[in-house]
Parts: structure tokens; C-alpha cells; sequence
């Protein structure tokens, strides 16, 4: 039956294309939708009740391709409330009909934008935004929107896991990855295209950065996310991203745009925006065997010297000729490649070097070894241009310093440490340990406040302790009560087994998002196998690809935490070691 349904409905998107109140116009983009949701039948949910058809069409662009984990941890009522904002804010908001399709199916409707966990935000952010920039152009309406983020959340390194929108304004803080999300959520609340762009590594410092782009009026322009300017096209990065070597963006979907598309898989677009900042060039890569011959399909790494090791900033696959092409700026990357067995690498000086061949000649055998000197180079540095007046930057330095005081007006609102301490006594608790807990915790810290209490007349007040003590600090700053309470009476009758704190208290197994699972898996035993069997029997597809921001407090604007990545491999397999 839901295969059927699933079936009639993607039918129903390939109908004749434009007017007719259809969110989907371009025939194309219909076929793809079509046949990603036919493929998908089996395991998406049903659509709700009493929706519209362009209600219907949005849900199914949305399923078409989102990862299998959003299908499965999220409802279709949490996507229809985001595609039911979308459809307001572009039915009201003055530019709504002026923002081509193809953007506002890309760049508006979509919830997901990078690794956060998602929510609901879009609407609130609506509700609050759609006064401040009424009457606005839409330039003014991206600098509106900017200086009410950072009325919200000012910059604070943190670890990898991306909050949702609503929790960084809830924490009034976030690094530049969540930054940059919260500002692309808001954008897209008022039906403004919008979309995160990193660069995974700098070429000349040992850090990365992520920030934002909006369109207005035919145009992309950038910004520093929660960071306001008096203008577009300006931010602190200036100066470094004339030095970057790459710079992306990844777009939800099967987008075709007019700009240079690094990868396509079968959930989202890679787009290459360094030409946005940077001078560039582009080189071609041919992948031979020791023989002389092509080798089709070869995989290729390009990576950026960074952090001690070469850090795999773009993959790419040759073509049935061994040929691939690759634009960056004017600096030096080492390119690696592979036919899964025999492995070759060259360095590579875009602006300097127009091709490239790679031989590969080596296997990463038992006593095979050798040394390579390498001279890596980044771009050159480029001269900034102030765009702004005396007067401008008096009148935005105010703004921010009335903004601050907005914000630190929220953060005041907080529990105080006098009532910390106050709640430690009536749960007959260590005062300096509550208030340690609480002052972490934030925005969330009437969660945490309740807990406590509930955990002390449980008479678990020393594992509720433990468990808050073993999580991270990121998730005492977003998990709801209940969600802990799951894991405290879940464990605590093993709080005698050895380990226990570590290894059977903590909820933690990654960087996910904590959820009550405990209850549900032991209550439905039967339940959660089926889950698995269903899991497994869904073909593996690519998640979004996480760009981790602010891995080091390093020179321009880090911050702390993501996961190193996975590069010091075994040669011949997939990728090169960072010591050459």
C-alpha cells in the first residue's frame, strides 16, 4: 500500500511543468525526484494527512534525498512543518517570487544544511524576523538578518557535534560551524537562498573556517555568520581566503547550476566557490600505469598540507581516459591516486603546472621504502580593499555593542550561582558540584536543574552525578530532562558491574545527538530487532559530508574539537600517510 502510494504521488510530479501552482517546475529535477522516491518506496514513511500538493511536492524533494538516518530519526510532521514555512515565507516575503526555483528548492526549502541535528526553528525564526526586514531590499534584509544573529549567538569553540539552530540560540553561543548554520537557517526562514561554505583546511595556517552565502538579486554575496558588517562581501577572513586554496559548499540534492560542481553523489552537490575569493587555476590530472597506459577510473586525493599531514580536501574519480580536472587557488597540493592496488602521488602547483601525470608505480609492500622531499607552497598573500566609511563603522560598532548587551541580557536570565547553591542544599547536594553542572549547562540549565531534583528524590543522586559528569559538556548544554532520566534508570541497577561508569552509564557512542533509547530497547526487544533487519536491508548511500569546523584554537578564528581525520592510511588501499 505505501509502495503504491509512494508510486502515484512521484507520478503525480512528472505532470507538465510550470504554473499551475507546481513546486517543482523543472522537468528534470521532477525525473530525479521521481525516481529517488520510487527507489525509496519501501522504507519511507507515509505522508501526512490533508496536505496540499505543493505540500506534497516539498515533502517529496525533501525524501528524495535525505540521508536514510533523517528518514529514520525524524518525522514527516517535523519536514512539513519546515515546508510549510518555506511556502510562507516565499508567499510573503516581497522577493518570494523573484527567487528562481531551482535556488529556492535547493537553497531555501531544504531543513538539513550540514551534520546538525535538526528541529523546527524555521518557523519561530520566521515569526521574529519577517517585521526586521520588512521593507528591506534584500541586501539589507541579509544584513538584518546577521545583526539579529548576533544578537543571538556570539562565536565559542566547542567539540564536532553541530547543535541544532534552536539549541545555539538557546546557548546564545556556538563555534563557526554552528554559527554558520544558525545564520543559513535564519536566512531561509525569511525564504532568502542561503548556504554554508568552508574551507576544509587553509593552505597557510594550521586551521579551517566555515562562514556564509546569501543571494540576493541575482548575485552571491558572503559574510562572517553572526558577525555583521556594515556591507556585504567583507568579513575578518578576508585576507586568509585570498590565500585558500579551496573553498566549497554542498548542496542539497541534484543541483545543476552554472558553477563548477567538484562531486555529485546521490544525496547532495559539492560546488567549488573558491574563484568567489581567490585567484585560481585549473589543472588536469592524467592516472597512467608503469606500462604507459590510462587508467580509467582511477580515485584521486587532492590534499592541502595542514595539521602535520596531507589533508584530503577534495576526492575526485578519473574519467574512462585516467583524466581529471581540478581548479584551486594558486598554491601547492599533493595528488594522490589509486586503482585500489597500485598507488602513485605527485605534487601539484596550480598556476604553475597546467597538467599533471601520475604513475602508478608503487604497491606499499612488505620492506618497500623510500622518501620523497616535498617543497609545498601556498598562495601569496592579497591585498584587502576597505570598503567602508568612518561613519559606517562607528554606526555598525554601536549596533553590535547595543546587540551585545541584548544577548548578555538573555545570558543574565540564567541561573545564578546564589540559587545553584540554594538547589544543592535542598537536594542535599555538594554545592560546588551543582554549580559547576549548572553554570555548564547554559541555556539548558533548567533541564539540568530538574534532573537533579528528580534524580535526589529518586535516591540516585550519585549516579545522576556520574552520568553528567561522563557526557559532554555540549550535552549538558541540549539534552532534555527525560532524555537523561532514560539513561539514569536504565543503568543504575549495573551500577555495582565494573566499568560501570564508562562504559555502561555513558550514553555517548559517537558524536550523535542523545536520545531515550534505553526504555524503547528494552521494552521492544522484538521492535528494535526489526528495525535492524529493515536497516540492513536499505543499500548503504552517502551521508552529507561533515566539514567539522574550528578543529584547534590556531591563528585566525579556530576553536576546539572534530574528529581528526581518518588520513594516515595504508598506501596502496585508499590514501597516503602524512609523513612522506
Amino acid at each position: 500500500m505505501k509502495k503504491t502510494l509512494y508510486t502515484v504521488l512521484a507520478a503525480a510530479l512528472l505532470v507538465a511543468c510550470g504554473g499551475n501552482g507546481q513546486l517543482v517546475k523543472d522537468p528534470q529535477t521532477r525525473k530525479s525526484v521521481e525516481a529517488n522516491v520510487e527507489a525509496r518506496s519501501a522504507w519511507l514513511p507515509a505522508l501526512p494527512q490533508g496536505i496540499t500538493p505543493q505540500e506534497k511536492e516539498g515533502l517529496q524533494f525533501l525524501y528524495a534525498y535525505m540521508p536514510v538516518s533523517d528518514v529514520a530519526d525524524y518525522s514527516p510532521e517535523l519536514y512539513l512543518s519546515n515546508v510549510r514555512a518555506s511556502l510562507k515565507a516565499e508567499a510573503e516575503m516581497p522577493w518570494g517570487k523573484t527567487v528562481p526555483n531551482d535556488l529556492f528548492l535547493h537553497y531555501v526549502l531544504p531543513v538539513r544544511i550540514n551534520n546538525e541535528n535538526l528541529d523546527t526553528s524555521r518557523v519561530t525564526f520566521y515569526d521574529e524576523l519577517k517585521e526586521r526586514v520588512k521593507g528591506l531590499s534584500m541586501e539589507d534584509a541579509i544584513l538584518e538578518v546577521n545583526h539579529w544573529c548576533h544578537e543571538k549567538v556570539i562565536y565559542t569553540p566547542s567539540d564536532g557535534r553541530t547543535m541544532s539552530p534552536s539549541a545555539v540560540v538557546r546557548n546564545a553561543q556556538g563555534r563557526c560551524g554552528e554559527e554558520s548554520t544558525f545564520t543559513v537557517a535564519a536566512l531561509r526562514a525569511v525564504g532568502i537562498p542561503a548556504r554554508q561554505v568552508y574551507t576544509p583546511r587553509w593552505a597557510h595556517t594550521d586551521d579551517n573556517h566555515a562562514w556564509v552565502e546569501a543571494w540576493a538579486d541575482g548575485k552571491w554575496y558572503y559574510f562572517g555568520a553572526c558577525e555583521p558588517e556594515p556591507v556585504l562581501d567583507m568579513g575578518w577572513f578576508d585576507g586568509p581566503s585570498k590565500r585558500g586554496m579551496l573553498m566549497h559548499t554542498k548542496v542539497f540534492g541534484n543541483y545543476v547550476g552554472d558553477e563548477e560542481v567538484i562531486s555529485q553523489t546521490p544525496l547532495y552537490t559539492e560546488i567549488n566557490v573558491t574563484h568567489n575569493y581567490a585567484p585560481v587555476a585549473t589543472a588536469t590530472i592524467m592516472v597512467k600505469d608503469t606500462t604507459g597506459a590510462a587508467v580509467p577510473n582511477a580515485k584521486l586525493d587532492f590534499g592541502i598540507y595542514n595539521y602535520a599531514e596531507f589533508y584530503p580536501a577534495v576526492r575526485k574519480t578519473a574519467d574512462a581516459n585516467g583524466t581529471a580536472t581540478m581548479t584551486a587557488g594558486l598554491g601547492d597540493m599533493l595528488v594522490w591516486a589509486t586503482n585500489g592496488t597500485d598507488f602513485g602521488y605527485e605534487k601539484l602547483s596550480f598556476g604553475r603546472q597546467d597538467t599533471l601525470t601520475i604513475v602508478l608505480n608503487r604497491r606499499g609492500g612488505t620492506g618497500e621504502a623510500y622518501a620523497v622531499d616535498f617543497d609545498i607552497v601556498p598562495p601569496v598573500e592579497g591585498k584587502t580593499e576597505n570598503r567602508v566609511t568612518p561613519e559606517q563603522r562607528a554606526a555598525n560598532s554601536l549596533r553590535l555593542a547595543q546587540e551585545d548587551s541584548i544577548r548578555n541580557a538573555y545570558i543574565a536570565t540564567w541561573m545564578p550561582k546564589a540559587d545553584a547553591f540554594a538547589l544543592a542544599q535542598k537536594i542535599g547536594a555538594d554545592t560546588t558540584k551543582v554549580w559547576s553542572v549548572i553554570s555548564k549547562s547554559r541555556g539548558n540549565w533548567a533541564e539540568i536543574a530538574q534532573f537533579l531534583s528528580d534524580a535526589a528524590a529518586a535516591g540516585q543522586l550519585d549516579v545522576a552525578f556520574d552520568l553528567l559528569d561522563v557526557v559532554s559538556t555540549k550535552d549538558l548544554q541540549d539534552t532534555p530532562v527525560a532524555v537523561l532520566a532514560d539513561h539514569l534508570n536504565g543503568a543504575v541497577q549495573y551500577k555495582d558491574a565494573p566499568y560501570f561508569k564508562e562504559y555502561i552509564l555513558n550514553p555517548r557512542v559517537g558524536t550523535e545527538l542523545l536520545v531515550p533509547y534505553r526504555a524503547a530497547m528494552a521494552s521492544e526487544p522484538d521492535a528494535i530487532a526489526d528495525i535492524i533487519a529493515k536497516a540492513k536491508a536499505v543499500q548503504p548511500q552517502p551521508e552529507p559530508h561533515s566539514d567539522v569546523c574550528d578543529r584547534g584554537a590556531a591563528a585566525e578564528h579556530g576553536g576546539q574539537g572534530g574528529a581528526r581525520p581518518l588520513f594516515y592510511r595504508d598506501g596502496a588501499k585508499q590514501g597516503y600517510s602524512g609523513a612522506l
